[in-house]
């Protein structure tokens, strides 16, 4: 299947809409927020043209249909049975995380996070007025792996664990033997985790284990997931936790309502539906030209010298890139992408002081694309030698 570059103009995109505020500049290649150019699967194109025909467009409840699509899901994909009252509609990841703050924190508690991370699990940290604790991954030969040691200590004054799973934005896919050492340490320290494991359906060649899958952490996790990265449906804003322990459910539920977080999107409902039961096959393929373009990538980095490193891309349509072969200033490191190869991609820095001389690419797009990324990379730094 080829998934072909789609003109997203006028569809009040972030990706392509935002690029000159975040910037300063309209000419630059976006390839940075987290989402996909390619067309969401037809089924899901479907069951939303269907709907539309309907002209009401009101207040609307989870359908079992819902709960049953996301129950499937997850036996099918990973093995997990999940037990429909654990289920709590959500309409986002990143609202789930300070809802998730709010419910099982106070002001002032440690919550460790493994930096560098997705932004928005340290700015709800601050924002909550709770205090981070940065278990910093060990980046050693193009591979990040966790600090036991450090994690340790720091989850002895912690209260809650962030966990990101797959992680954003170094791509790790946990192995089993690293979710169970981090598992046993929370509960030596009665730490709740909280698993962000919104990119669990895009990994390449290593196994996804969901945490709340090991028996010994299902009383003390909250798993938080979505269609949104797997069927590029990000601006429904459907999502959903699965909680197994009925007291941490009901205190979710609760900062929910407070929060007034409680009607569903029936456009989003009917993505959810449709996706998880019929954009199986589909998703096999997006993933084989995801693995495709980050191949390309890699590869045109090593032929042509260019001083920047892939690091090994286990999961997601990011790729994650040390550039500190280039030996620039992480500032004059932006002002090189941006300014010189125009190219607006994510800032390593964003993502924690251990980001500095990264970037963070966006290879969900077409390959046309990509290759004009890499020929405008290819000759700024040609400029510079």
């Amino acid at each position: 299947m080829q998934f072909d570059m789609i003109d997203r103009s006028g569809t009040y995109s972030v990706k392509f809409e935002e690029r000159g505020r975040k910037f300063g500049t309209e000419d630059v290649l976006p390839l940075w927020v987290a989402d996909m150019d390619m067309a969401a699967p037809p089924c899901i194109q479907e069951a939303l043209l269907k709907r539309v025909q309907h002209p009401i467009y009101g207040y609307t409840i989870y359908p079992e249909t819902y709960y049953e699509a996301i129950r499937g899901w997850m036996e099918k994909r990973f093995g997990w049975k999940v037990d429909r009252e654990w289920i709590v509609p959500a309409y986002g990841v990143v609202s789930s995380i300070y809802l998730a703050l709010e419910a099982y924190t106070e002001e002032g508690d440690g919550v460790l996070i493994q930096s560098p991370i997705y932004p928005p699990f340290m700015s709800a940290v601050h924002q909550k007025k709770r205090c981070i604790l940065d278990n910093t991954l060990c980046y050693e030969e193009g591979l990040y792996m966790i600090d036991f040691e450090d994690f340790e200590r720091k989850a002895k004054e912690a209260k809650l664990f962030l966990l990101c799973s797959p992680h954003n934005p170094t791509t790790r896919v946990w192995n089993k033997d690293e979710l169970e050492k981090m598992i046993e340490i929370c509960l030596q320290n009665n730490v709740v985790i909280v698993s962000d494991e919104i990119h669990a359906d895009i990994v390449y060649e290593k196994q996804h284990h969901v945490l709340g899958s090991f028996k010994k952490i299902m009383d003390r996790c909250i798993i938080l997931n979505a269609p949104s990265k797997t069927f590029n449906v990000a601006g429904l804003n459907t999502s959903y936790a699965i909680i197994p322990q009925k007291r941490l459910r009901n205190a979710y539920v609760a900062a929910q309502y407070r929060a007034g977080l409680s009607n569903g999107n029936p456009f989003g409902i009917e993505a959810l539906i449709a996706g998880y039961s019929d954009a199986e096959e589909w998703l096999e393929m997006l993933k084989t030209y995801l693995s495709e373009n980050i191949r390309f990538v890699k590869l045109f980095l090593e032929e042509h010298g260019l001083p920047i490193k892939a690091v090994e891309t286990e999961a997601t349509f990011l790729m994650w890139l040390d550039c500190k072969g280039l030996k620039l200033s992480h500032a004059s490191l932006i002002d090189f992408f941006v300014n010189e190869a125009k190219l607006g991609l994510n800032d390593g820095m964003s993502f924690g002081g251990s980001g500095e001389g990264f970037m963070r690419l966006n290879i969900g797009t077409s390959r046309v694309v990509l290759e004009e990324a890499m020929q405008r990379l290819l000759a700024a730094y040609k400029d510079r030698s």
